[in-house]
């Protein structure tokens, strides 16, 4: 239960980081911790365009924490229960989709990870590094998706 009622406030909150802010577009004047990094770590090549397929909420489990992933256009950002925070790039990239992302945290769990297959249901991506593939499933409308690990009652 505890899992279920964390994943839905990581949802809430992604609802509402989601919304854009209205005004003219500039965002010229936006302070540069609001704006995500749109660029990869160095090594590493940037998206040159945003994939429809991408666009959206997802969700996943993994040791225990909740993960979500938000892409809009080519802006990506990750939450995880614990308090890690990213935010980066997805997209196409030399052909493949990809996503690009930089933790406040430090941590290089997901930092590059490409997208081996995505549908309305569900995505797979392959984080490089020891975290290796994870599967998540599609949140719409700020819900969760069923399926989602829930506390034994005792």
């Amino acid at each position: 239960m505890r899992a279920a009622a964390t994943a839905a406030g990581l949802v809430g909150a992604l609802a509402l980081t989601g919304c854009g802010g209205g005004g003219s577009g500039d965002d010229s004047s936006a302070p540069a911790s609001r704006t995500p990094a749109a660029t990869a770590s160095a090594g590493s090549g940037a998206v040159t365009g945003s994939s429809d397929k991408l666009q959206g909420s997802w969700i996943t489990t993994s040791k225990g924490t909740v993960v979500a992933l938000v892409i809009t256009g080519k802006q990506a950002g990750l939450f995880a229960t614990g308090g890690t925070v990213c935010s980066g790039a997805a997209g196409t990239e030399a052909g493949m989709r990809m996503i690009h992302l930089t933790c406040t945290d430090g941590s290089e769990d997901r930092v590059t990870g490409m997208v081996d297959s995505v549908d309305k249901d569900g995505m797979k991506v392959t984080w490089s590094g020891k975290l290796g593939q994870e599967t998540y499933t599609k949140a719409e409308g700020g819900k969760l998706p069923s399926g989602l690990p829930t506390a034994l009652k005792q």
